[in-house]
């Protein structure tokens, strides 16, 4: 990203991952556009890193359509008890639930918690993540790899082996994937390689899953405003992030949300295996 673009958000940063709502300016667009039709009226989601971002948009534009919640965060406590009032204003339960994805136990743990509460679950979103840019190849640690790779990519296999016994026909999993995987990211090996991964994670579990009635699907978004913008980037690329998309901005969550809710719903009874682009117009997606 040149010095010469367009600056599109005031210069900021945040010293932890995967960084805080609560300190971004301006703050994300979460609320959902319309009034709720009742699309997933009855069912249960559960969301990983649904305290802030895309995961807080889809948690509440998915309690407005009757849904109530489950939301997985790491640490950001504030970030998860904001979005519970929010799913709760709008007149569902919302339950909160701290920990680490990339704990095989601790995702078992999760699915318990919500079945324990709701009796059940319905739609599973996988959209926890973490990344690091480096200058070169030789600066990624292998803790770092093993660190981006259990969180973006074990974590939903994790997620999806402990949801599996409860999820029924019609239930649908939606995996965050990013526009990196089609496009990559010099700065960004290997969490463009997790993201890839989950591409093709996404097309064979739906595969897999077809002759049981669950439908799986993804969400590629291209630059969007949440918190991992300004806990991962310096300042003077947060200043223009977005700025070399056709629509010289970058995208709000609000603006992504309406896709995880399109597979999450009958609308999209008879999509599996497919990826929806919400990227600002970048061509590369195939």
């Amino acid at each position: 990203m040149s010095s010469g673009q367009e600056q599109t958000l005031p210069p900021q940063v945040q010293d932890r991952q995967p960084g805080h709502e609560t300190e971004m300016n301006p703050r994300p667009d979460y609320e959902p556009r319309y009034p709720g039709s009742n699309r997933l009226q009855g069912r249960t989601a559960l969301i990983t890193g649904g305290d802030s971002g895309i995961g807080r948009a889809v948690a509440v534009l998915f309690a407005r359509e009757g849904a109530d919640i489950a939301i997985v965060y790491l640490n950001e406590t504030e970030d998860a008890q904001a979005t519970k009032q929010l799913v709760e204003r709008e007149g569902r339960a919302c339950l909160t639930i701290a920990g680490d994805v990339g704990d095989p136990g601790f995702c078992r743990s999760a699915v318990d918690q919500a079945i324990q509460r709701f009796g059940k679950l319905d739609v599973l979103v996988n959209n926890a993540a973490e990344q690091h840019p480096k200058g070169e190849i030789s600066e990624i640690s292998p803790e770092q790899i093993d660190r981006t790779f259990r969180t973006n990519i074990f974590g939903y296999f994790y997620m999806v082996q402990a949801a599996m016994p409860h999820l029924k026909r019609g239930a649908a999993i939606i995996n965050t994937t990013s526009v990196t995987a089609y496009r990559g990211s010099s700065e960004l090996l290997d969490y463009s390689a997790t993201k890839g991964a989950i591409v093709a994670f996404t097309r064979s579990l739906a595969q897999k899953l077809a002759e049981q009635g669950i439908r799986v699907n993804g969400v590629a978004p291209g630059p969007i405003w949440t918190p991992l913008i300004p806990a991962t980037f310096p300042a003077e690329k947060v200043k223009s992030f977005g700025a070399n998309t056709p629509l010289k901005r970058p995208g709000q969550p609000n603006e992504v949300a309406p896709s995880y809710l399109f597979l999450a719903c009958e609308d999209a009874s008879y999509i599996t295996g497919s990826i929806l682009h919400p990227n600002g117009g970048d061509p590369t997606e195939s």
